[in-house]
């Protein structure tokens, strides 16, 4: 078996191990050297990266889309969501049109539902704000005011007085301890803040302490003061 293999020459890196390393293994250094730098590691080829861009009006349509899961807003909402998404004024626009176009976006609808849920009447689900309230919160909304004030039209004055019955009625327990003139001035306010006039929430206040329970809470002297 020797002498198959006398006329072969040498190799390069006869008599020096290390240059057979490096030639096994491709070490561009030699092994006398630095040690070489590991291999960076493959990256795995991410198919949604490496594709083409999303189609930005496509984007946009599945932002509204989510928004609009749920329940209905306004043209106002819908456009400042795309506009933090950073999507295009125009493509935007373009969107926000077609979908009143098909009636996903409808202010006046949305804000009748509005009125309906938070305002007065048999159906309010817990608020019962007056006009004034849902006129504020319509209009932070962006609806315009003009529709504003032809929803609230609707808005029946009987339903708006027995709401604010019902608001008096719940709070009556808070002011059971205090006298008249605290219990009205407490509870007017609360009517206040819920958008309520002055004439109506003093006229309801007075009506329902007078007809409550309140056996001689209208003696200060019975009870602590007012904080």
């Amino acid at each position: 078996m020797g002498d198959l293999h006398e006329d072969r020459p040498p190799p390069d890196w006869a008599g020096d191990v290390s240059l057979g390393v490096d030639a096994w293994t491709q070490r561009e250094e030699p092994a006398s050297g630095p040690p070489a730098a590991p291999p960076a590691p493959a990256v795995p080829p991410d198919p949604v990266a490496d594709g083409p861009e999303a189609d930005p009006e496509s984007v946009a349509r599945t932002i509204l889309l989510d928004q609009l899961t749920g329940r209905a807003r306004s043209r106002k909402e819908l456009a400042d969501k795309l506009a933090a998404k950073l999507v295009p004024d125009e493509i935007a626009t373009r969107l926000l049109d077609r979908f009143e176009e098909v009636g996903l976006v409808d202010d006046e609808a949305f804000a009748r539902a509005w009125v309906a849920a938070r305002g007065p009447g048999e159906h309010a689900t817990g608020r019962r704000l007056a006009p004034r309230a849902l006129a504020q919160e319509l209009r932070r909304k962006g609806v315009d005011d003009t529709l504003v004030k032809e929803v609230l039209e609707d808005v029946d004055p009987d339903d708006e007085e027995q709401s604010a019955r019902v608001l008096v009625r719940k709070k009556l327990r808070s002011v059971a301890r205090v006298d008249d003139t605290t219990a009205t001035r407490r509870l007017v306010g609360m009517l206040a803040r819920k958008g309520y006039g002055s004439s109506l929430a003093f006229s309801v206040v007075r009506e329902e302490l007078a007809a409550s329970d309140r056996g001689s809470a209208d003696d200060p002297a019975d009870h602590p003061a007012d904080d």
